[in-house]
């Protein structure tokens, strides 16, 4: 009872944690920008300031928390359906079939300016999205169904390899439209707007609420699938479900922001450092989690060299690698996680 408690007070403590930390950094992220506090000082008495804020910084916001939220929940599902501490969200080929669908609709269009400015608000953001979904398929097809989780894994690889290269010829071939690319393969969070962010919001809570759901199978398969199926938990249903979410969730992000690093891999890493407790608090504070991950390393993109910003996918790389390297060498829990 007295274990319980201790529980409870820990998963609580660590929700009202990332409920500060998330309305500080929103504060903080309206706060920041190439015209510093002013605009956010002025926002009531400034339209210019007001239209920047609610235009470009509070989108932009948005959009970093609900794309950290996105992958954290898609890691600590990924690391959960393939029990390995190192799968993160881009392992079933979503990455490489983003990057290959912007690589096919840049040279398509010619990367001209007047297409590229069109490209990059629907075009881009469609290519990279269907890229995603069709990589995901192309490692279900390649692994036989679903069924298998070694086979996925295996068969997600060998997908990401091989788009990864078509991609790399394409741009080869094409070297008009790397610019381009090398911007969507850092990850950038500067072109949504609040279409974006609606869209983005609808998936997460979609996602979150299916994860929710079949949260217990994750607990069984920690057992093993065989044990998990004698509890009477219907593991390809699960699978089944959980891949699917994977999927939406890894395409959404990469469709909107381009590929991140290192969130969807350190969020679950870091909640089990904090709290003990099954797939059901892990997969949202996971998702919380990395929401917050995002939206700081965002804030620091814009930031540290001020008024030009970092791309944030090298910032959460070197913070998300420099902080598992920490945990790898400092903790390790029972159940084989880092």
């Amino acid at each position: 009872m007295k274990l319980v408690s201790h529980l409870q007070i820990a998963i609580r403590r660590y929700a009202w944690v990332l409920l500060i930390m998330s309305l500080t950094l929103f504060i903080v992220g309206l706060s920041v920008g190439s015209t510093g506090l002013n605009s956010f000082l002025d926002a009531f008495n400034n339209p210019t300031s007001a239209q920047i804020i609610w235009e470009i910084r509070l989108p932009r916001t948005l959009i970093a928390w609900l794309t950290g939220a996105l992958l954290g929940l898609a890691g600590a599902i990924a690391q959960g359906l393939f029990r390995n501490p190192l799968a993160d969200p881009y392992l079933l080929g979503s990455a490489s079939g983003g990057t290959l669908g912007v690589a096919l609709i840049l040279v398509i269009f010619n990367a001209n300016p007047i297409s590229a400015s069109w490209l990059m608000q629907i075009g881009i953001t469609g290519a990279a999205f269907m890229g995603a979904l069709l990589g995901v398929a192309a490692t279900i097809v390649l692994a036989k169904g679903f069924q298998h989780t070694f086979r996925l894994l295996l068969a997600g690889v060998i997908v990401g390899v091989i788009l990864g290269a078509l991609s790399s010829a394409i741009a080869v071939l094409n070297p008009e439209v790397l610019q381009t690319m090398q911007a969507f393969m850092l990850g950038t969070t500067s072109f949504a707007g609040w279409s974006s962010c609606v869209f983005m919001l609808v998936i997460l809570l979609i996602s979150s609420l299916g994860s929710w759901i079949f949260a217990k199978t994750l607990d069984g398969m920690i057992l093993g699938e065989l044990t998990a199926a004698s509890l009477g938990l219907h593991i390809k249903l699960a699978r089944f479900i959980f891949i699917f979410i994977l999927a939406l969730t890894t395409g959404t992000a990469v469709s909107q922001t381009g590929l991140i690093a290192f969130v969807g891999l350190a969020a679950p890493h870091l909640v089990r450092s904090m709290i003990k407790a099954n797939h059901r608090v892990l997969l949202i504070y996971s998702a919380a989690t990395g929401g917050v991950l995002l939206l700081a390393a965002d804030i620091l993109a814009r930031s540290l060299i001020s008024p030009q910003e970092l791309p944030v996918g090298v910032l959460t790389a070197i913070l998300g690698g420099t902080y598992l390297l920490w945990l790898m060498h400092h903790k390790e829990d029972s159940n084989g996680f880092i």
